[in-house]
């Protein structure tokens, strides 16, 4: 852990403080500029927002999804067993991908003029739409494959969630007069998830703040740096433009930005979570 873990995070966070560049013989010392250029820079600072934007989208609804997608697969296990078993290896299809290959297959689908999407709106008679070109439009369409991406892996926690929740709780639930699909699930399902809701929110939360395989692959941070990111502002700074200081403060940035939102998580959800 030392070697492989604290010392690297020890190296970055000195490395943040200095102009040092990949390959230059010696470094200066230069305080705290790395980070205020960071977040006075607009681009600095629209990587920010962007990886913020982001995270607010596809954190509630990949965990919405998943659970609805869970709760009807629970139930139809009983009723189809195969039908149910078919669409749980259809969810998580893109979990078990290769995701820079499926980035591929979204960048044909969302082709302006080849792709199946605009096709699709030219059939009902709607204008098709630039979705990885237009400024205003191209992060919501990286943020809907993130939730695409996502709800696979969270589906699968949830059923397992829901395999552990006894079911004399629900006989108990039905007694008391909670019969009905809806009393069930509010009564018995969602409070004995609690602790399986915590662990998908904090990896959730934490795998949208990392997103950089659809950046890299899709759009490059574009179109003028609509989609950029803090992991793709990262890499650019590093590993294109060798600003090794610069490249280390984002890079301490979006450690502490993790971990407090982390924190928080805990520090929230814990108090709401019943543990069997």
């Amino acid at each position: 852990m030392i070697t492989l873990i604290f010392a690297p995070v020890l190296i970055v966070a000195v490395l943040s403080f200095t102009d040092y560049q990949f390959g230059a013989p010696t470094l200066n010392w230069i305080g705290l500029e790395n980070y205020v250029t960071l977040f006075t820079d607009p681009l600095g600072c629209r990587a920010v927002t962007n990886t913020l934007i982001y995270v607010a989208i596809v954190v509630p609804f990949s965990i919405l999804l998943a659970l609805l997608v869970a709760v009807g697969l629970h139930d139809l296990t009983r009723r189809a067993p195969l039908l149910s078993s078919i669409l749980r290896a259809s969810y998580f299809l893109p979990v078990a991908a290769t995701l820079v290959a499926m980035a591929i297959v979204w960048q044909m689908l969302l082709h302006p003029t080849l792709g199946l999407f605009n096709n699709v709106l030219a059939v009902v008679g709607l204008p098709g739409r630039n979705w990885l070109s237009d400024r205003g439009l191209v992060l919501y369409t990286l943020a809907v494959i993130g939730i695409w991406q996502t709800v696979g892996y969270n589906m699968v926690l949830f059923l397992a969630g829901l395999a552990a929740i006894p079911q004399h709780l629900y006989d108990a639930a039905e007694v008391d007069g909670a019969g009905r699909g809806w009393d069930r699930f509010w009564t018995v399902t969602w409070p004995m998830l609690g602790p399986t809701t915590l662990f998908v929110t904090v990896v959730t939360a934490t795998n949208a703040f990392r997103v950089f395989e659809t950046v890299a692959t899709l759009t490059s941070g574009g179109p003028a740096f609509a989609s950029d990111v803090l992991v793709y502002a990262m890499y650019r700074e590093g590993f294109v433009y060798f600003k090794a200081g610069y490249s280390s403060a984002i890079t301490m940035v979006f450690f502490v930005v993790v971990l407090v939102f982390t924190l928080l998580k805990f520090r929230v959800l814990e108090r709401r979570v019943h543990y069997r």
